[in-house]
C-alpha cells in the first residue's frame, strides 16, 4: 500500500484541444465529470464521421477548451465549454460559426458532437505518478511536463518510479471517498500513443520521447481506471494505491 496526495487534477472538455487544471473533480461513472464530454467529427467520406485527433492534426492543440466557472464552485461542469483559439479569442461551444472556423483552421471538414464517456477506452480515468515523471525527466536529461500525458488525476505517492508498469486486475486508488479499480477491458497500464512526443502547447514534437518510453518501459506511463466508488476529490486529497 502506497500513500500520498493528489499533486493535480486536470480535464479535457473537447477531445485532443488542450484543457483546464481544477481544484476540485467529480468522479463517478463518466469517468472524471466532463472530460472529454465533447469531440470534433472528422466529415471527410474516407473518415467515416470519425473523431479527429492529435493524431492526424497536432494543430489541434493550439486551440484550449474549459468550461464556464460555476457560481457555487461546484467541480460539476454547468454546461458546455468555451473554446479559445490561438488569438485567444472565444468561442461558445453553440456558436454557429465556430464549425467553420475549426475546419479552416486544420484544414478538415467538421461537425461537432457532445457525448459523455468519448475517452479512447470509454469512461475512464486515467491516473499519473509524480514519482515516475520525476523518473522520466531524469531519464531524459529534461523536464517531462506531465501535461504530455493528458491525465486526469496526477498523484503524488511514496510508490517508486514506475511502479505503475506491473499493476494489473485488483489494484485500487483510493482518494477520499472515491475510489478507482483496474476493472473490464482495456484497463491497466497505459499504452501511449504518439501525442505525448507533442508540446503540450502546441509547440515542437519531441520524437526521443516516444522512443525512450516504447524501448525503456513497453511504451506504459499511468494508468487507466475506472471509478468504483464516486466521490468528489480536492488538490491535496490523501490518496492511497494497494
Amino acid at each position: 500500500m502506497y500513500a500520498g496526495r493528489v499533486r493535480s487534477l486536470h480535464r479535457w472538455p473537447v477531445k485532443s484541444l488542450r484543457g483546464e487544471r481544477l481544484p476540485a473533480a467529480v468522479l463517478d461513472g463518466r469517468g472524471l465529470a466532463g472530460d472529454r464530454a465533447y469531440a470534433l467529427i472528422d466529415e471527410r467520406p474516407e473518415r467515416s464521421r470519425a473523431r479527429l485527433t492529435v493524431r492526424q492534426r497536432p494543430e489541434m492543440l493550439s486551440w484550449e477548451a474549459s468550461y464556464p466557472a460555476t457560481c457555487d464552485g461546484s467541480p460539476e461542469p454547468p454546461g458546455a465549454p468555451v473554446l479559445y483559439d490561438a488569438s485567444g479569442a472565444a468561442w461558445a461551444w453553440d456558436d454557429p460559426a465556430l464549425p467553420a472556423a475549426l475546419s479552416d483552421t486544420y484544414g478538415v471538414p467538421l461537425s461537432l458532437r457532445s457525448a459523455e464517456g468519448q475517452q479512447d477506452r470509454g469512461p475512464t480515468v486515467l491516473v499519473t505518478f509524480e514519482a515516475s515523471r520525476r523518473a522520466l525527466s531524469e531519464e531524459m536529461g529534461a523536464d517531462v511536463d506531465v501535461l504530455r500525458f493528458r491525465p486526469n488525476v496526477h498523484l503524488d505517492l511514496d510508490a517508486p518510479a514506475f511502479a505503475e508498469e506491473s499493476m494489473g486486475p485488483g489494484t485500487t486508488v483510493t482518494i477520499g471517498d472515491a475510489v478507482l479499480a483496474i476493472i473490464g477491458d482495456d484497463a491497466g497500464p497505459c499504452i501511449r500513443c504518439v501525442v505525448p512526443s507533442w508540446d503540450p502547447l502546441g509547440g515542437e514534437r519531441w520524437p526521443a520521447l516516444q522512443k525512450h518510453l516504447i524501448v525503456e518501459h513497453e511504451n506504459k506511463f499511468g494508468l487507466i481506471m475506472r471509478v468504483t466508488r464516486p466521490g468528489t476529490v480536492e488538490v491535496g486529497t490523501p490518496a492511497t494505491l494497494g
